[in-house]
């Protein structure tokens, strides 16, 4: 019998054996269909784990977007911005973020890690404001090296500026 054969027939069995087993896989999480699976994690605290949302808007480096149920699987850098997550209340809470990553899996899973968040609340629009203000100086006097700190300093100022109240 030729090689060919054999490989061809042992392929054969293995379905007809596999056969029993079909569609009793393990699968992702249950979620249910109109809801996400929200996880958002620092590395020093869980905002959100595994809580159940409508909606969560992600301001990522490509543009804003807005994640609802079986989003397609995607994974995003963060820019500096709002967070806003739908809760199944109706209430919308919103988090600023410096960056980070977001990734979206199969089964509406979204995992948000990031170095920093603060509910928007917690901000000051004087004191966004004059420290904006001190950047714009600091971005255009000094070393080098201080330069670039202040104009990463401004995107994140201005960023906030537009959001605080």
């Amino acid at each position: 019998m030729s090689a060919l054969r054999l490989a061809t027939r042992s392929v054969l069995r293995s379905r007809q054996l596999a056969a029993p087993w079909r569609g009793s896989f393990r699968g992702y999480a249950e979620v249910p269909s109109d809801r996400i699976r929200l996880n958002l994690t620092l590395p020093h605290q869980t905002i959100y784990q595994d809580a159940d949302v409508v909606q969560v808007n992600l301001p990522a480096t490509t543009g804003d977007l807005g994640v609802l149920a079986n989003h397609v699987p995607t994974v995003e850098q963060l820019r500096p911005g709002v967070i806003d997550v739908v809760e199944e209340s109706g209430a919308t809470k919103q988090f600023f973020v410096s960056g980070g990553f977001a990734v979206v899996q199969p089964g509406s899973l979204l995992s948000i890690n990031a170095i920093e968040a603060y509910p928007v609340e917690d901000f000051s629009a004087e004191a966004v404001r004059a420290q904006l203000a001190e950047a714009q100086k600091n971005a255009t006097s000094g070393s080098e090296v201080d330069q670039v700190e202040a104009k990463i300093e401004l995107e994140v100022l201005e960023a906030l500026a537009a959001v605080a109240k």
